[in-house]
């Protein structure tokens, strides 16, 4: 039998090997999963042996990350703000970045209705309901495995969105809307985890990766009552979308970058 030191290191090297960017990290999260118990417990149990069913199950979640398979997914769940959400292949894993989108929308007027539109997991549908209980939140998606992950989180931590299938804002009555739409150029060069895991229909939006970004303007162009518009771009396209906005009518345009430098999120006011 080994211990966990022990365990850690292999799978640390294992993980390396094929090129995981946190390979202790993930071999820590996995055992952690596996023993029921946090990293830290980890630490100080490093010289207990781990007894075989346990290290059959470890081995077998290993097995899924050597070949690439997302973290998130082998646990099924993954921390977005102050919630945990389930996840699975039907939804994005919901990015740190992310979590502006959810912030630029705290200045809001009370009650107003915000549609969050390419919700996914719901992510951030869910995160600024909890945040904002004052507002009025529905969350779109075309897709109805998503909407399955959103309504199931919705339940589980109790927060009153309302999850609808539709194409972007057909039929969708809002004052405010968000959107981290698909914005992957098509010829993009993806990590392995994203190009064989995750949902390619909710990452790739054309030649130029705004595709889905285009359509979406051009709707909220004819509906003057939408107030405020936030976009979660890739970071070289804040020019682009910046004159999408724009020219959909937006008076005011701000660009906004996340903890990485990067601009993630662009912001329209009329």
């Amino acid at each position: 039998m080994t211990n966990i030191r022990e365990e850690l290191a292999a799978a640390t090297a294992s993980l390396a090997e094929v090129g995981c960017d946190t390979p202790r990290l993930d071999a820590e999260l996995l055992l952690a999963h596996v023993l029921g118990v946090d990293r830290a417990g980890l630490i100080m149990a490093a010289e207990v042996e781990v007894n075989g069913d346990d290290r059959t199950r470890y081995l077998s979640l290993m097995t899924r990350r050597v070949k690439r398979e997302p973290i998130a997914y082998i646990l099924g769940r993954k921390d977005f703000r102050h919630l945990t959400l389930v996840v699975d292949p039907r939804v994005l894993i919901p990015r740190p970045e992310t979590e502006l989108l959810v912030e630029v929308a705290f200045t809001l007027e009370a009650g107003l209705r915000v549609a969050d539109i390419g919700t996914g997991s719901g992510a951030v549908a869910l995160a600024l309901k909890d945040e904002r209980p004052d507002l009025d939140v529905i969350g779109v998606d075309s897709s109805s495995g998503a909407l399955s992950v959103a309504r199931m989180n919705a339940i589980r931590l109790r927060l009153a969105v309302e999850f609808v299938q539709s194409d972007l804002l057909e039929g969708v009555e809002c004052r405010a809307v968000l959107a981290n739409l698909p914005y992957v150029a098509d010829n993009d060069l993806l990590e392995p985890e994203v190009a064989l895991y995750e949902p390619q229909s909710a990452l790739l939006a054309g030649a130029d990766g705004l595709d889905l970004i285009r359509r979406l303007l051009e709707q909220v162009a004819g509906r003057p009552e939408i107030g405020f518009v936030g976009l979660e771009i890739g970071r070289t396209q804040g020019d682009a979308v910046s004159a999408l906005i724009a020219e959909s009518g937006f008076s005011s345009v701000e660009r906004l970058r996340d903890l990485a430098g990067h601009e993630r999120v662009i912001v329209g006011r009329r």
